[in-house]
């Protein structure tokens, strides 16, 4: 398939996952060293090599993302992301993007930055992929070496998702910034209270310090708000996540209460950036 635009935008700034060269985009994606990828018919890059032992979110988990951040519920955390972007160009790299909400949304604040999307699962990068005129996607697994060059991202984005220090570290540019979206333990407690959903460690602000000990810490915020949300929001919240692993569907649509439900979103924003030399 042909390259979209966007996949042409952000072809500069890409290196093979297998040897670490750079890339040029055709009807495949491919390096100088023979080592090509194809390129979907919905127009993600396939950039997994082998088998990953990472499970993606399945089509189910990634329509009720979809549906869940479609209704807003999550735009608040969408603006603290890009508040705190101060590039005015280059390439913002959203890793385990999901859907690619929020890198969307940073791209329509952000004119002149173009926008890449790397999920593991196929789903979430059929979305991506669609996500916004600037935003090329791809499957790539955030443990293995990504498929993007050295020094390369403005911005590194990681939300609700995985932290490679090590790679993260290495396709940050010289002034870029990664920002980091996590969970507190208040985030959706009413929810994980009455479903049994997965705990929420407290240590995650150290735990994430020492993941990125190659960066340093520049700010770190928690954003907290309360919201109402349906019936429906409630079984996307459930099911859009790991607890959608875990949780028997039928259990929760009987324990469902018929009106809103009230829930507290509680998140950290932590901003890195490289250290001194």
């Amino acid at each position: 398939m042909a390259a979209s635009a966007a996949l042409e935008a952000v072809a500069p700034r890409l290196a093979c996952p297998i040897c670490g060269a750079g890339m040029s985009v055709a009807q495949s994606v491919s390096c100088s060293n023979g080592h090509s990828f194809d390129i979907a018919r919905q127009g993600y890059v396939s950039f997994l090599v082998g088998t990953s032992p990472h499970a993606g979110d399945t089509g189910e988990m990634v329509a009720a993302r979809a549906d869940f951040l479609a209704a807003g519920h999550y735009q608040p955390i969408a603006r603290a992301i890009s508040n705190v972007i101060t590039a005015t160009e280059g390439l913002v790299v959203d890793i385990a993007g999901g859907t690619g909400y929020y890198l969307a949304a940073v791209l329509d604040d952000h004119q002149a930055l173009d926008g890449f999307a790397l999920d593991v699962s196929t789903a979430a990068a059929r979305r991506a992929s669609r996500a916004h005129v600037r935003a090329a996607a791809a499957t790539a697994d955030a443990w293995r070496r990504l498929p993007v060059g050295d020094a390369q991202a403005a911005v590194a984005l990681t939300v609700f998702g995985p932290r490679n220090g090590d790679e993260l570290a290495r396709i940050l540019a010289p002034d870029g910034v990664t920002i980091v979206v996590t969970p507190t333990p208040a985030h959706m407690r009413e929810l994980r209270e009455r479903y049994g959903l997965l705990d929420i460690q407290g240590d995650k602000d150290a735990r994430l310090d020492a993941q990125l000990g190659y960066l340093r810490l520049v700010s770190r915020d928690i954003l907290e708000y309360g919201i109402e949300i349906s019936p429906a929001d409630v079984v996307n919240e459930i099911f859009m996540g790991p607890s959608a692993f875990h949780l028997d569907r039928d259990t929760v649509l009987r324990q469902l209460d018929a009106g809103s439900t009230a829930v507290t979103v509680s998140v950290t924003v932590s901003v890195f950036a490289r250290r001194a030399a």
